[in-house]
């Protein structure tokens, strides 16, 4: 136990990207367990912290002594990164290194997210931990770089990879799908990348439940900690997912459904980047529900 988790005192929490979808969620899930210093680039409810500041870690860190660390800050930008490499990799791979060799030296457990974007998609089933990462893309490169320096650290760390994530606020398909549906009477969807959509409620939930076991010292990170695939049980393609969105908004807009090849963007997509949930699962006794029911929990609080 440390100074801030003794009998009686509350751990103190330290969240960065705090801004974030995920990271709004886990504000508010994270205050149950603890006091929760809540960093942002921003530092609207919190400090600031830059992750291209190479020292604004080690002081963040040093100031605030953390009993764990719950990274939700990313560079989420897929198209964006392929032309913005080096700003990706310092965000998604080199600082969090930097956490993790921080955080070694005192033992401070730190949970961290990755994504489906690590693989190609061109298994053909769904992907466990077991399998081997090949990105098609800077931002899936990074986040495996992240993933890879975070494991190399000695750091008690847990790697939550999830995926297709959206919420009632920042910039997620779901938020873009309700904005387009209001705008425009036809809409063209890609129909051939199949992922599983999750709310970033449900993965701060997740997340806080497995928290508090560790906090409590009822899961050793030793033996436990590593990579976990972590989204919404199911599995929908893009146009799938927007047509469950446009029933439950009661507008008239036409989904054309389209290949990949006919949406051109920078930055290639896994056509089929479902993950298999069962290690965490059964390692923490805890199952996502499936993406149908978060996503009309979710409509309903928007409404």
């Amino acid at each position: 136990m440390t100074q801030h988790t003794q009998a009686g005192t509350r751990p103190r929490l330290l969240l960065i990207g705090a801004n974030g979808q995920v990271g709004w969620e886990l504000r508010r899930t994270l205050a149950c367990l603890g006091d929760v210093v809540a960093a942002s680039l921003e530092g609207e409810y919190g400090p600031a912290i830059d992750l291209m500041d190479a020292g604004a870690l080690a002081r963040l860190i040093q100031d605030s002594r953390p009993d764990a660390v719950i990274n939700a800050a990313a560079y989420t930008a897929v198209d964006k990164a392929e032309s913005d490499q080096a700003t990706a990799r310092r965000i998604n791979a080199e600082a969090v290194g930097e956490m993790g060799a921080l955080l070694a030296k005192t033992g401070t457990p730190i949970i961290h997210y990755s994504t489906d974007f690590v693989f190609s998609g061109n298994l053909g089933r769904l992907y466990t931990e077991a399998d081997t990462p090949d990105p098609l893309n800077v931002y899936g490169e990074t986040k495996l770089g992240g993933e890879r320096a975070l494991l190399d650290s000695g750091a008690k760390a847990l790697i939550f990879r999830t995926s297709w994530v959206y919420g009632a606020r920042g910039a997620n398909f779901l938020l873009t799908m309700r904005r387009l549906f209001a705008e425009r009477d036809e809409l063209r969807i890609v129909d051939d990348q199949i992922g599983s959509p999750t709310w970033s409620r449900m993965l701060a939930e997740a997340t806080a439940l497995v928290l508090h076991r560790v906090l409590r010292g009822e899961l050793d990170l030793e033996q436990v900690g590593g990579l976990y695939h972590l989204t919404g049980a199911g599995q929908v393609s893009w146009h799938g997912f927007a047509s469950a969105i446009l029933e439950a908004s009661g507008l008239e807009t036409r989904l054309i459904p389209i290949p990949s090849s006919e949406y051109q963007a920078p930055a290639k997509r896994p056509m089929f980047s479902v993950l298999d949930n069962r290690r965490f699962q059964e390692t923490f006794g805890l199952a996502m529900p499936d993406w149908r029911l978060s996503l009309a929990q979710c409509l309903e609080e928007l409404k």
